[in-house]
């Protein structure tokens, strides 16, 4: 079996499913998962374990005894998952583009090869856009992907087309990943592209990403301004024992 196309079962079902989900309503009704085990030829556990991917990313509602539906889309991505910026401004009902500035093959600097795991010399595919939503200025999004993906990517139309979905339908998953993110400042580069002034606040997230066999994929720096983008962030309080046992021998 060729490694670079091969895939989980449940990554398969929860594409399938993202895919549907983008021509349904919030509260629409989607398959169980005896119907996914039919149709995908699935264990109930993997149908199950794929459905309850999708509604952890906020994709899904799943209620016990009625089945599961499509969820009402978030007013923001969650920080603690990855979804396309098409798929992502779709959903809040918005029209995704990009403007290219480069897509370039080149060698791989120090720092990008430590993070995509890469002997030096090696060569990545170089790609900066400006993503857009209904023809605004979102974020300017830097991707270095490993070069295994050279040959898909540059033929590849990603002024309209999603690099995500591209990635995909070439064997390429996005699995996982790690993300920083922080504040900075707008450059007088950040102010031009993105129709904001020099110095207001723009939110910077940097990851990297691995594929379906834990190998790092790409490493993406997006810059967004700060007034048109948002993330929403699940967290759990810390030491809430020690702070109930502090209240209790201070009353």
């Amino acid at each position: 079996m060729d490694r670079t196309t091969f895939a989980p079962r449940y990554r398969e079902i929860e594409q399938a499913i993202r895919e549907r989900i983008a021509d349904l309503r919030p509260g629409d009704r989607l398959p169980s998962d005896s119907d996914l085990c039919a149709e995908f030829g699935v264990s109930r556990m993997t149908a199950r374990n794929a459905m309850a991917r999708l509604a952890e990313e906020g994709l899904v509602v799943r209620d016990p005894g009625r089945g599961s539906f499509v969820a009402e889309p978030p007013s923001h991505r969650r920080a603690d998952s990855l979804m396309s910026f098409s798929r992502e401004m779709r959903r809040q009902g918005r029209v995704p583009a990009s403007r290219m500035l480069a897509c370039v093959v080149r060698d791989v600097t120090t720092r990008e090869a430590v993070e995509l795991r890469m002997p030096t010399g090696d060569s990545v595919v170089s790609i900066k856009r400006i993503r857009l939503a209904d023809r605004q200025p979102i974020a300017i999004e830097h991707v270095v992907l490993h070069g295994r993906t050279a040959a898909v990517v540059l033929g590849a139309d990603l002024t309209t087309g999603s690099l995500h979905q591209t990635l995909l339908e070439a064997g390429f998953i996005p699995t996982k990943g790690q993300a920083t993110i922080w504040a900075e400042a707008a450059s007088d580069e950040d102010a031009a592209l993105l129709d904001v002034k020099p110095g207001d606040p723009l939110l910077v997230e940097r990851r990297v990403i691995l594929d379906q066999f834990g190998r790092p994929l790409e490493r993406t720096e997006s810059r967004y301004a700060a007034d048109r983008y948002a993330l929403d962030v699940g967290f759990s309080v810390e030491d809430r024992g020690a702070r109930a046992r502090t209240r209790g021998e201070t009353t």
